[in-house]
């Protein structure tokens, strides 16, 4: 049977959920507020290949909206970086999911402030794009989707890639034509690290933000371009998507680990998986001289992943890749494993 978290064992076990979740989470650091920073380089404009009387997009700080620009950069590095849990929140059981769907839902809406005041703001397109898929709004997410991609723009996640190195973060550049590869650290200064986990950098690493807002500098190369034609199959599971290639590529972490791969292990970040505790009834618990406790025995916890979210993310991110009609899709079965 399933224990809703009532019993001491299940409050206990509840303490190591983040154990069954891939590193996602946000940092529990204050964050201070930070000066506009000044930005190096030029992104360059993106004009919309569409119908004429639709607005250009553009990467351009110069041209975008002051607040606009900020909303979707410094802004949604501070929202990113804000302290949302505490002391207690260990001990409820999948109260990180509910904690990350508030993230998402502050990143969505300051993109749509964004958007408001500045509708030629590429960067707030994207996020718009990647979060509407995020959160299941799939009539959305195709439409801001198309319009990035007719634009000739990407959308951006942060990734964990696994066999590479789980304890480095990516930035997943998703476009019609490949998928390309970038390591934080290409964006950032120095990393920070926690128990040898990369921490996401400071909003006055701002181009870092411009990158995971869809528009990385076009003066840094990607560690790797992936073109779709090179992509075999896409395979969605519980707590990842597989990339299958025909030939492989090389990939470099920021710690420095190297492979070779034909076959990425990818984690876009966005959703969370859940934490199951099973357990059996104890047929000796006595209600009148027991602890609520004593009520179950061989109490259990399983992480299960959010199949359902890889499927939805394999699914939009073919819908715009071209050619993709040779892309083999496939997923692995609901449960415990990868």
């Amino acid at each position: 049977m399933l224990v809703r978290g009532r019993s001491t064992t299940a409050l206990c076990l509840s303490v190591i959920s983040f154990l069954f979740t891939p590193a996602i989470a946000k940092h529990q650091e204050s964050v201070p507020a930070a000066p506009t920073p000044v930005v190096s380089g030029v992104n360059q404009t993106i004009t919309v290949t569409a119908a004429a009387d639709r607005t250009a997009l553009t990467c351009d700080r110069g041209v975008i909206d002051p607040d606009s620009y900020e909303m979707a950069t410094i802004g949604q590095a501070r929202t990113l970086l804000s302290d949302r849990t505490d002391f207690w929140d260990a001990f409820r059981v999948n109260k990180h999911i509910s904690t990350l769907r508030d993230l998402n839902l502050d990143v969505e809406e300051l993109a749509e402030r964004a958007l408001e005041r500045d509708r030629r703001n590429m960067m707030a397109h994207s996020i718009l794009a990647r979060q509407y898929a995020i959160l299941g709004r799939e009539r959305e997410a195709i439409d801001t989707w198309a319009r990035v991609m007719e634009s000739g723009g990407v959308v951006v996640w942060t990734a964990t890639l696994y066999d590479v190195d789980y304890k480095s973060y990516f930035l997943m550049s998703f476009g019609r034509d490949a998928v390309r590869i970038y390591r934080m650290g290409q964006f950032t200064g120095p990393i920070e690290r926690r128990l040898g986990y990369a921490k996401f950098p400071q909003p006055t690493e701002v181009a870092f933000y411009e990158a995971a807002a869809g528009c990385p500098n076009a003066s840094v190369p990607p560690m790797a371009t992936i073109l779709w034609s090179n992509v075999k199959e896409l395979r969605s599971g519980n707590w990842v998507l597989w990339f299958k290639l025909a030939r492989p590529v090389a990939l470099t972490s920021d710690r420095g680990n190297r492979k070779r791969l034909d076959e990425i292990k990818v984690n876009l970040h966005g959703e969370t998986g859940e934490v199951r505790f099973l357990a059996e009834p104890n047929p000796d618990f006595d209600p009148d001289w027991d602890d609520e406790s004593a009520a179950f025995k061989n109490v259990r916890g399983i992480g299960l992943g959010p199949w359902d979210y890889n499927r939805r993310m394999r699914d939009m991110i073919l819908r715009f890749a071209e050619p993709a009609a040779h892309v083999k899709r496939t997923s692995a079965g609901r449960g415990a494993g990868w």
